[in-house]
């Protein structure tokens, strides 16, 4: 690796010689200026890595010269040296984008700070992340051994998210192929966790080992906020906000932005199966398991086969009725709004601090489902998005100029606002087709299927053929379910390879992996 350049600007550089020297021993290239215009000269020659610059210098001071060094090249750092602590040449070196601040008489510990600090650190930080990951790789792979609790998998799938988003900073380190397995390996393991426990957790909703369920959500997160409502003052509003097919990668890259604005309450719950949208956000706001909707609200249901938007139209009537039924008397109607396209994500955005004056306002928000959806659909976005990294990336942008962030930063400025987030499913990304028999009136989704005797390899899918198990509906005598584990997508045998191809690499949700069914709920609270 050749050596670091480091350019020393001061008018008495001959009494910071003994720093010069420890600098070249620990292999750094350093060259050095008593005045401005020598700098600048220097600067245009040998595009330094790092520029230590005297503020008061004879003839062009410090920060005049720091402002023609970053008219050069703005990207390389430049710390200013000074005798002087006043406020003022602080704030004023600052403003012309000065990188570091150091008060002399500098010490030898300082100036290699500095250095390791602006030319060593993504060295150092990496090579303490590759070292703190194969620790961790190798601790969860002992663990996948063992019997795992629910918790003890979010647990993992957090490490794992975590991991893969740090590896978005360093992909150079030779460690993406290698967690890429590692996702697979949990994968699978959860999705055999699932299949061994799903059915009872269901049937023990009690039991302190079984997680929160979707039905749970709204019992468990918003509830709370509206009965301890008595005696508050009338502007203290709840805002539940359903955010369609949202990860918690992609919830961590939006949290970066409102942690400034907000303190974050994380907590996790299960998504239930299939992890679609009819049934799982249906679920949210019904309190109730797709069988018992079936059931007790038999005009609401709607029969279906895919995301349907639809399919999802009672959840406003759905919500009323569960508040009914926990006796729960608002200030005044829940005010529902479902925002599935730009414009009208701008008006509610406009509008959002009149909602201040709801008891509740429940916001569905169905872009990220669009995204996931869409690029499969367009090949510019899959060129924009090829990987799990860039897709995280497009989210974060997406997010940065959103209505929704827009909507969030107002509310900041709400005085009491209760806000919770959450999302009905994930997505995973599809990699393997699995074959799948059914007939013309088998449902269409990728990730799940049910219909009449409906058969998929028990190795890829769940076989479900008693869904009253499962809280799912009978849509006929003969209807069985099967629901794609892993990374799989189901594919029928007609025309196999020409759909095996089309929907590779895609983003997908319905089944079982933990992309799709450890699920976050966040509480924010302005700051």
């Amino acid at each position: 690796m050749s050596k670091r350049n480091i350019l020393w600007v001061d008018d008495e550089i001959d009494l910071l010689r003994p720093h010069i020297i420890l600098l070249e021993h620990r292999g750094y290239s350093v060259n050095t200026a008593t005045n401005g215009e020598d700098a600048v000269e220097l600067f245009r020659q040998h595009h330094p890595d790092l520029v230590f610059l005297d503020e008061n210098m004879i003839g062009m001071s410090g920060l005049e010269t720091l402002s023609m060094l970053k008219d050069i090249d703005i990207s390389v750092p430049v710390v200013m040296v000074t005798k002087n602590e006043t406020e003022s040449v602080m704030e004023e070196a600052i403003g012309r984008k000065i990188d570091d601040y150091l008060t002399k008489p500098v010490n030898p510990t300082q100036i290699l700070a500095a250095c390791k600090k602006f030319l060593e650190s993504e060295k150092i930080t990496s090579q303490k992340f590759t070292q703190d990951y194969l620790q961790g790789f190798n601790d969860v792979s002992s663990r996948l051994r063992d019997k795992l609790s629910w918790q003890e998998w979010v647990e993992i799938y957090d490490k794992l998210v975590g991991w893969s988003m740090e590896l978005d900073k360093y992909p150079d380190l030779g460690l993406a192929e290698t967690l890429t397995n590692q996702w697979r390996e949990c994968n699978a393991s959860f999705s055999r966790f699932i299949e061994d426990n799903y059915k009872d957790f269901l049937h023990k909703p009690d039991d302190a080992a079984t997680p929160v369920f979707s039905p749970r959500v709204v019992d468990k997160y918003v509830m709370p906020h509206l009965r301890s409502y008595e005696g508050r003052p009338a502007d203290s509003p709840v805002f539940f906000f359903v955010i369609d097919c949202l990860r918690l990668d992609q919830w961590l890259l939006m949290e970066e932005l409102l942690r400034p604005l907000y303190t974050i309450k994380k907590d996790f719950y299960c998504g239930i199966l299939p992890t679609a949208t009819p049934y799982a956000r249906n679920s949210i706001f019904a309190g109730l398991y797709p069988s018992e909707i079936q059931k007790h609200y038999p005009e609401l249901w709607v029969e279906g086969s895919g995301d349907d938007h639809s399919q999802n139209k009672h959840e406003k009537e759905f919500l009323t009725k569960l508040l009914e039924r926990r006796r729960i008397k608002l200030k005044n109607d829940i005010k529902y709004v479902k925002i599935i396209d730009t414009d009208f994500g701008k008006k509610i955005e406009n509008e959002i601090l009149s909602y201040a004056n709801n008891h509740l306002n429940a916001i569905v928000v169905n872009v990220v489902d669009m995204i996931a959806h869409s690029r499969s659909d367009y090949p510019i976005l899959k060129e924009i998005a090829p990987n799990e990294s860039a897709y995280r990336s497009l989210t974060r942008s997406w997010f940065q100029h959103s209505s929704l962030y827009g909507m969030l930063k107002t509310l900041a400025t709400v005085k009491n606002a209760k806000i919770v987030i959450t999302t009905d499913h994930g997505s995973v990304r599809c990699l393997r087709g699995a074959k799948v028999l059914g007939d013309k009136e088998t449902s269409t989704c990728l990730r799940f299927k049910f219909g009449r005797n409906v058969k998929a390899d028990k190795r890829n899918a769940l076989i479900i053929d008693r869904p009253e198990d499962y809280y799912l509906p009978r849509h006929q005598v003969t209807t069985n379910y099967i629901i794609a584990k892993e990374d799989f997508y189901f594919v029928y045998p007609t025309e196999y390879n020409h759909y095996l191809n089309q929907y590779r690499d895609s983003f997908q949700h319905g089944g079982i992996s933990l992309e799709e069914m450890i699920l976050p709920v966040l509480t924010l609270e302005a700051k």
